[in-house]
């Protein structure tokens, strides 16, 4: 049986090459290149890397001196580790619902929310950018200059996604946090950064990112000196080089995997466009498909089960926040506080979508997805 993963890594020589010269052990430079690199892609001041993703959220959290009480709005339709860096300080996550269409943060709760919980413990909001297509950005900087709040984006799916022709990170938000790697809970290797423009935040992380220690004698290499002092509670999220060579590999590649991702999505769309009882992905804004999208109408779950029998492994983006048991208990949350997130997730199902998926594969996928969409009464 043919056997479609939901995803599989772009590797070539490029990452091979880039890994060797970081074995060679000469002089490290692959993690200042990656951030210097970064900067030049995203048109950003400063990029600080970490080992993941999460890493650069919770370090992101860091700069900001979250505290215990504070709050940081999310939306609802996010991946845990946006809520959970915030629970990490005994902060509190407020959660908010969707848009119906793109399952982005929805404007007008956003907006309600806001007006309920003005208040000086408020500290910012993440933004959540879903699939690779950017939420309404120009309203939400709105909302956050009324209300006197920080955006931070969570862009950990959205490297290269633009808004109005500027990329995420590169816009008005405090600091935007990024991923590199794959969408596998072992990937052969990973990393992610936090970007601003902010001078004073972006110092500060690099303090925190290695254990809040200042000394006069790091050299070259990041050997630790005779004397040292530690100023700051910190954090070991600094990223080594063999994960900074794959980064480079992979950033040099990212706009071809954008162009790649966009013609897969043509093909489902086209493909797809007349299929009952499965509805495409709604295109409100640029759109680079880190996922894709559909909505299955009747019992989802049994369709996601007949795509692993034909060999198609397929995805839930995301699983709303407070349907998870530890929000659900520790906020006391009804399955019906977030109607839209509920519906949606009701429905949605994510297909596989990478640079490595053949045409072939692509046409297979839509072939089982039909045949098993005609069965449906």
């Amino acid at each position: 049986m043919r056997e479609i993963p939901f995803y599989k890594p772009s590797i070539d020589i490029t990452e091979k090459e880039l890994i060797n010269e970081a074995l060679e052990l000469k002089e490290p430079m692959m993690v200042k290149n990656l951030e210097k690199k970064i900067c030049e892609y995203i048109g950003s001041s400063h990029a600080i890397s970490t080992y993941n993703g999460t890493a650069a959220m919770h370090l992101a959290m860091c700069a900001m001196d979250l505290k215990r009480g504070d709050k940081i709005i999310c939306s609802v339709n996010s991946f845990p580790s946006v809520a959970e860096v915030v629970r990490h300080f005994d902060a509190e996550p407020i959660f908010v619902d969707i848009d119906k269409d793109d399952f982005n943060i929805c404007p007008q709760a956003l907006e309600a929310v806001l007006e309920k919980q003005n208040h000086k413990k408020l500290k910012g909001a993440f933004i959540s950018h879903v699939g690779g297509q950017s939420a309404d950005m120009d309203r939400i900087y709105d909302l956050a200059a009324h209300f006197g709040i920080a955006i931070i984006d969570d862009a950990t799916q959205a490297l290269g996604t633009t808004y109005n022709g500027k990329k995420i990170g590169a816009m008005d938000s405090t600091i935007s946090c990024f991923r590199f790697g794959s969408q596998m809970r072992h990937p052969l290797a990973g990393g992610g950064v936090m970007v601003t423009d902010d001078s004073d935040l972006a110092k500060r992380a690099q303090l925190l990112r290695n254990h809040g220690i200042v000394s006069e004698g790091w050299d070259s290499y990041g050997n630790l000196g005779y004397v040292y002092d530690v100023v700051d509670i910190g954090v070991k999220y600094d990223m080594n080089e063999l994960g900074a060579a794959y980064a480079l590999g992979q950033l040099s590649k990212n706009d071809a995997f954008i162009k790649r991702r966009q013609e897969i999505a043509k093909m489902y769309d086209e493909a797809l466009k007349d299929c009952p009882h499965v509805s495409t992905p709604i295109k409100k804004r640029d759109h680079i498909y880190t996922q894709y999208i559909i909505k299955i109408d009747k019992n989802r779950d049994g369709f996601a089960r007949l795509l692993k029998e034909r060999g198609i492994f397929t995805g839930l983006h995301y699983i709303p926040l407070h349907l998870l048991s530890y929000y659900k208990q520790k906020y006391n949350l009804r399955v019906n506080d977030f109607p839209i997130a509920l519906q949606n997730y009701q429905q949605i199902l994510s297909l596989p979508i990478y640079a490595a998926l053949s045409d072939e594969e692509v046409y297979y996928v839509c072939e089982q997805v039909k045949e098993i969409a005609s069965t449906r009464v």
